[in-house]
């Protein structure tokens, strides 16, 4: 059961805003004033004189008592039609009289009376912790003095609703203005209460609302927020507790805590590194250094034409500095198509990166491929440290002397393979990086949802731009230091500013096939990256290619939102679409949760729809569920459709946690390992249930076994 209490002076709206949160929950809602206002009329009509100089107190509380024991005081917690009886007799409008209202500040100062009354608020607050209450069992808003720090001190939400003195007055006008009752002077009744209760300041954990410049909704607003909050941790402590007796380790307990999950903006200012590529010619130890840098075994670089790692880049730290690690290595091509290829690559990754790591290769000495690639870093501008592999011993250092002849400053020895002088490289290259002027692309504005467009050459990606542009290519604003291609491009869609990251221009070169689609794939994987929405484009107009799926499946894979544009929807008669409509279903079953927009890029038709698809992807993509809630979910799904029995077990989801946005990544701890196939059910059922239309949902499974009895 939730318990909210909200305390405050008299002309805030404390009823008003009570009833509303109360009807919005479900809860129950206690008036506790109009419980002293009840005791107040009772005692008048019992003759009791509370204008005299010394009220009868005894008289007064024994008055009250009887009015609660003997059953003649009820009160209704309906917040729809809350109501005030004696004797089964509606006093509602009577207690609101301004006879009452002078009065009950007399009474309430009464200390006896006081606690009676506390009594009996408690008694009614409790009384919603029962399934066959008002609100079973789902909680109760009780409003006015003393409920903060004496009736209720331990309720899960406490709130001091205030407002200056001359906004509350101005609202009490009003109410007398239309008639309602209850209108007096607001400074004359808290100058009253203030003698008995303190409700001036709120007490430690009463969060303080002051709404004198709010609406009454963005007031009920913030209220709501802080019942959820409430919600959520009584939730979470409710399910967490599936753990107890479970070995868990540190990992589990920042997870289960939530202090290892990454926001989006924390993701946001995690994003503003450094950039180094490492460089070189084919078979020079680039691959083998980069694993020496990251301290493991990095993806398989396949030194096959053609063949895309699994990751371009890397988080790396070296001396307290982190920064973004580039290997370009990973391919060899033929003799006619070496120097081009290899220059391509390592263009591209000089042009991401903030400093460079040219790597020769000490036992072979200078080729003419390296001087090729010195020439490239020269006209590129950047910071370059040389590293020469292949340096085993001490004896053999003097093979580095060769290499000063570049004229890239000092050649650094280096045996990547042993990791002998790779320490001194790096604190050479990573000061340069530090130092250099940031022209990687991460000084985008954090502001600015960034869109990469991407597609195999010649789907309309250009046109495309230039169609939400509404000009042909014109730079909408010029960002210092961006590289050459992509090309970076505000673009306002809607009234909402979007840097778009352009990859038109790759341009497929039929003598050198292998190196051209690396060259492309390196290019898109690249924008990919900065990116945090993929508009993956095809063009409807022609088959779809394997490689329009490998893009698609590249995006997905980095774990971005994605809208899927098929472009050129104008060219196709009936049965190119149906042609199409069928190969939705067989070569796109894994990104059915990814939505499609079907447009002609040249004449603008149905380009209007991108804005819904591209929002809704980007707020999937920044979803996040709490944590009572899902597990709440998984229970239902998991008691209707549990997981089915392998080898006499059957495992047993115990709990789970949202690990992280963008995309959303989920982390779920269970006593067995959960098949590929109840994964794929979990996933489905969560979008049936929260959307993530648009984003990618990454599900990771952790099994835990009970403790060992010692």
């Amino acid at each position: 059961m939730i318990r909210v209490a909200i305390d405050g002076p008299a002309g805030v709206g404390k009823s008003s805003s009570a009833k509303a949160l109360a009807d919005y929950f479900s809860f129950a809602y206690l008036d506790t004033g109009a419980m002293y206002r009840a005791c107040t009329w009772w005692c008048m009509q019992h003759g009791i004189d509370l204008d005299a100089e010394h009220v009868d107190e005894q008289q007064v509380t024994e008055a009250v008592g009887e009015f609660f024991t003997d059953g003649h005081f009820n009160i209704s917690v309906d917040p729809k039609n809350p109501g005030v009886f004696a004797d089964d007799a509606d006093i509602s409008e009577q207690i609101r009289s301004e006879e009452v209202s002078s009065h009950v500040s007399r009474l309430a100062a009464i200390l006896p009376v006081r606690n009676v009354l506390i009594a009996a608020q408690r008694a009614y607050i409790n009384e919603q912790n029962a399934d066959d209450s008002f609100s079973e069992g789902r909680g109760v808003v009780a409003e006015g003095r003393d409920i903060t720090d004496v009736v209720a001190p331990d309720a899960e939400v406490r709130i001091l609703l205030t407002a200056r003195e001359e906004v509350r007055q101005a609202r009490r006008n009003k109410q007398e203005q239309s008639g309602a009752a209850g209108a007096d002077d607001v400074a004359k009744r808290d100058a009253a209460d203030s003698k008995v209760t303190h409700f001036e300041q709120a007490a430690d954990g009463v969060t303080t609302i002051d709404n004198s410049d709010l609406t009454f909704t963005e007031t009920l607003d913030l209220m709501i927020g802080l019942v959820d909050d409430a919600i959520e941790e009584q939730e979470y402590k409710r399910y967490v507790a599936n753990l107890e007796g479970y070995d868990l380790d540190e990992g589990d307990e920042n997870l289960i805590d939530g202090s290892a999950f990454v926001d989006a903006e924390d993701e946001n200012r995690r994003k503003a590194v450094g950039v180094l590529a490492v460089v070189g010619r084919p078979n020079v130890g680039k691959s083998t250094l980069v694993n020496r840098i990251l301290g493991r075994r990095a993806a398989v670089v396949e030194d096959t034409p053609g063949v895309t790692r699994d990751r371009v880049s890397y988080d790396a730290e070296w001396a307290g500095t982190d920064f973004k690690l580039v290997d370009t290595g990973g391919w060899e091509a033929d003799v006619e198509g070496i120097d081009s290829a290899i220059a391509s690559q390592a263009q591209i990754a000089v042009e991401l990166a903030d400093a460079v790591i040219f790597v020769v290769d000490g036992q072979t000495g200078l080729t003419q491929t390296d001087e090729r690639i010195v020439r490239m870093l020269r006209s590129a501008g950047k910071p370059v440290t040389v590293a020469v592999n292949k340096i085993d011993d001490q004896i053999s250092e003097y093979m580095a002397a060769e290499f000063w002849k570049l004229g890239l400053g000092e050649p650094y020895p280096i045996s990547a393979m042993h990791g002998r002088g790779v320490g001194d490289l790096l604190d050479q290259a990573v000061n340069e990086m530090r130092h250099a002027e940031k022209t990687s692309g991460f000084l985008t504005p954090t502001h600015l949802r960034r869109v990469a467009l991407v597609g195999r050459p010649n789907v309309g990606k250009s046109s495309l731009l230039n169609q939400l542009a509404h000009s042909e290519r014109a730079v909408v604003n010029d960002l210092a230091g961006t590289t050459r291609d992509p090309v970076d491009e505000i673009v306002n869609i809607d009234g909402e500013d979007y840097l778009f990251i352009d990859t038109a221009g790759i341009k497929r070169r039929q003598h050198k096939l292998s190196g051209a689609e690396y060259y492309s794939s390196l290019r898109t994987q690249a924008a990919i990256e900065r990116s945090e929405l993929a508009l993956v484009l095809f063009d409807a107009s022609v088959p779809i290619s394997d490689q329009d799926l490998k893009v698609m499946s590249t995006a997905v894979d980095a774990g971005r939102a994605v809208v899927l544009v098929f472009n050129k929807w104008d060219l196709m008669d009936e049965f190119d679409r149906q042609r199409m409509e069928r190969l939705w279903k067989t070569e796109f079953d894994r990104v059915t949760w990814a939505q499609r927009v079907n447009l002609s890029a040249k004449t603008g038709w149905h380009t209007n729809r991108l804005s819904r698809a591209m929002t809704q992807a980007l707020e999937s993509w920044d979803k996040r569920i709490p944590t009572g809630k899902l597990n709440a979910f998984l229970g239902k799904i998991q008691a209707a459709h549990p997981h089915p029995v392998r080898g006499g077990k059957q495992p047993h989801i115990l709990f789970a946690t949202q690990a992280s946005t963008r995309p959303p990544r989920f982390v779920i701890f269970a006593t067995g390992f959960l098949e590929h196939g109840y994964r794929r059910f979990i996933e489905r059922s969560l979008r049936e249930e929260f959307g993530f239309e648009g984003s990618p949902i990454q599900i990771s499974v952790n099994i835990r076994e009970k403790k060992r009895r010692k």
